[in-house]
């Protein structure tokens, strides 16, 4: 069961990796740091004082980038595989008690894979936003991400279950909606 939950919350900080990849990864440095959860041990350094340094100037710095309108664009393009790749790490710190093998699979498949599918979403959402508000809307949408990274970081480490299904659940409806945004594109 501990292995369950621990995948749990591993994915859905992989969620929040999808939003802006390096929130969950602070988020997850300071609560371990300051006791609040345990980590796989191969993962303790996240929990340092140089961790959370270094996982704070890169949030900084990655926020603040999201609000400089042609950084946004090209910031999806290098942020699609860091937030895999971070998705993969948060993933594996949750999941301990099993092989390495199974460790390193369900993080690469499960976390990886969320935080791809989330980070997909986010950029086709501001390609739509940019093409038909010529990127005036764009910051509304950074801010919309940083609070999806924000509240889908705590609320996996809260309520973990909850979470992955408020996740499934968004990600079906924004399907849908996608789906029909294109379908209307392509019927004009």
């Amino acid at each position: 069961m501990e292995t369950l939950l621990g995948l749990c919350v591993g994915v859905g900080l992989s969620a929040a990796c999808g939003f802006r990849v390096f929130v969950p990864l602070l988020i997850t440095s300071i609560a371990s740091y300051s006791g609040h959860l345990t980590l796989a041990p191969s993962f303790d350094w996240i929990a340092s004082p140089a961790a959370i340094a270094a996982f704070s100037v890169a949030t900084l710095l990655e926020v603040g980038a999201y609000y400089v309108p042609w950084l946004d664009n090209f910031l999806d393009t290098v942020a699609t595989p860091a937030a895999i790749v971070a998705g993969t790490i948060v993933t594996a710190s949750f999941v301990s008690d099993v092989s390495p093998f199974l460790r390193w699979t369900l993080a690469v498949v499960a976390g990886g894979g969320m935080a791809g599918v989330i980070q997909a979403s986010t950029v086709v959402l501001r390609g739509i936003s940019t093409g038909s508000t010529g990127g005036l809307a764009n910051p509304v949408f950074a801010t919309a991400e940083l609070g999806g990274s924000i509240f889908t970081s705590l609320g996996a480490l809260t309520i973990p279950l909850v979470m992955l299904l408020l996740i499934g659940t968004a990600l079906a409806v924004l399907g849908k909606k996608i789906h029909r945004i294109r379908s209307q594109k392509v019927a004009n």
